[in-house]
């Protein structure tokens, strides 16, 4: 080839790292010999292992064991921090910003490729809740998950200094709408954490916490299959926690969690998990879209009649070719996502070469789910476990999956020096803002007029 096929990569999560990394193998003669190159646009350096995300919360692992670094994995691949706001297909070109353009003030600029892979995930579904927007706290990024635990630990000091039962009350009260994985396990992460936190206050039990999960639906981890949800209901109520099925938020103006049974709760904390959606680049694009705004895909996950187009994990409705029931879609989730990312490197690798695509086909394997230290439910291959065992699984599994050989170490050096002492109970909350200090001290003093003359 006189010109290196561009490839472009549209988003850093599992689809778009996993993607570029098996492409990076795929490509190695090509890449070397400059007949091909790789572009990963993303607006954070790094790729989440969202799964664990409830753990770093919780402290049991440090925030940055929890991410990769795309461009220690993707050597071969010229990565771009920055975000595409729109692809126009046709003409193979995408538009997109990134932090050197908001610098410069010269706008967005036009990247242009050959072959697009576009994966940039999803983001929080939410509802036009009063006070969400205002009050509500999200639970998809690494900084979501920390900051939570900052907020939580500081509302048990709030509710340890403070002379007012109203206050109190509200800063003990935290309530989580989603009964999802995000919801539960970061939910049941935080309810342990705070449950040993509360030891080292002397005037916090934790039976004064009170933990709310409330669940449109009438089951939570649908995932787990029925047996097993009922099971988590019953764990968790064990520990006190508060399961409303069937049950909405309405509002939470005011600091008032308003719920469609009637209930109000006083809280300083919502936490929204109640799903996801597609990400918005989806729609400024030219490309088809079904009906939740997800790209319609081929098997082989190819964009639906369209060419050098290609997707998978969240942003793709990918049909299940090993399902019975006709119309059926995989699920959008990790397990999906990252063995689709296989075979779209390897079909992308295959058309430029001229060779056959294949088709994605992977037979749900199951689920598992924490619901805390040594707490869990999982179905898988068949099986149902619950309780150590499921929690073991929990563990062994996402162990397995977490990319690069680096991470896999410390995650399990983390595991075990958390079994040999003490949970980290410090909040650090200046880390949101750090340079609030340095300001304060900054700042010229208040003018308190003319000084009295003596």
């Amino acid at each position: 080839m006189t010109e290196p096929a561009r490839i472009l990569v549209v988003g850093g999560g599992y689809v778009g790292m996993y993607t570029a990394l098996r492409l990076q193998r795929q490509l190695r003669a090509e890449l070397r010999a400059g007949a091909a190159e790789i572009t990963v646009v993303t607006p954070e350096p790094y790729m989440t292992y969202q799964p664990f995300l409830p753990e770093a919360a919780a402290g049991s692992i440090s925030p940055r064991h929890v991410v990769v670094p795309l461009r220690r994995v993707l050597d071969r691949c010229r990565i771009v921090i920055g975000e595409v706001l729109s692809v126009d297909h046709a003409k193979r070109t995408a538009t997109l910003s990134t932090l050197a353009t908001a610098e410069e003030g010269t706008g967005s600029v036009d990247l242009t490729y050959d072959e697009l892979v576009i994966a940039p995930g999803s983001v929080s579904r939410t509802l036009p809740v009063p006070g969400l927007a205002d009050h509500g706290i999200g639970f998809k990024t690494v900084e979501e998950a920390i900051g939570l635990r900052n907020h939580v630990i500081e509302q048990m000091d709030i509710a340890s200094s403070t002379r007012d039962p109203a206050i109190r009350d509200a800063a003990l009260t935290f309530v989580f709408v989603g009964g999802g994985y995000a919801g539960v396990e970061a939910l049941a992460e935080l309810e342990d954490m705070a449950r040993y936190t509360a030891r080292y206050y002397h005037n916090v039990k934790p039976e004064d916490l009170r933990w709310v999960l409330v669940e449109a639906s009438d089951r939570i981890l649908p995932e787990v299959g029925e047996e097993m949800g009922r099971y988590a209901i019953r764990e968790l109520r064990g520990r006190n926690i508060d399961v409303r099925l069937e049950t909405r938020l309405e509002s939470c103006e005011d600091r008032i969690a308003v719920l469609s049974d009637g209930t109000r709760l006083p809280t300083r904390t919502v936490v929204w998990t109640a799903g996801v959606k597609p990400a918005p680049v989806l729609a400024a694009t030219d490309l088809p879209l079904d009906e939740r705004g997800r790209l319609r895909c081929t098997a082989g996950l190819a964009v639906e009649g369209v060419a050098h187009a290609w997707a998978a994990g969240d942003a793709a409705a990918v049909p299940d070719v090993t399902s019975k029931e006709p119309g059926k879609e995989c699920a959008p989730n990790a397990q999906h996502a990252v063995r689709q990312a296989k075979v779209l490197a390897e079909n992308i690798a295959a058309s430029l070469r001229g060779q056959p695509l294949k088709e994605y086909a992977h037979a749900y394997a199951g689920s598992v789910a924490s619901l805390g230290l040594h707490q869990g439910v999982a179905h898988v291959y068949g099986r149902k476990l619950k309780g150590y065992p499921a929690w073991f699984m929990h563990r062994a599994y996402h162990l397995s999956r977490v990319p690069t050989f680096n991470r896999k170490a410390r995650v399990l050096a983390e595991w075990t020096l958390s079994g040999l002492f003490k949970r980290e109970i410090v909040s650090l909350g200046s880390l949101e803002h750090p340079r609030a200090e340095f300001e304060l001290a900054a700042a010229p003093p208040p003018d308190h007029g003319d000084k009295p003359s003596s």
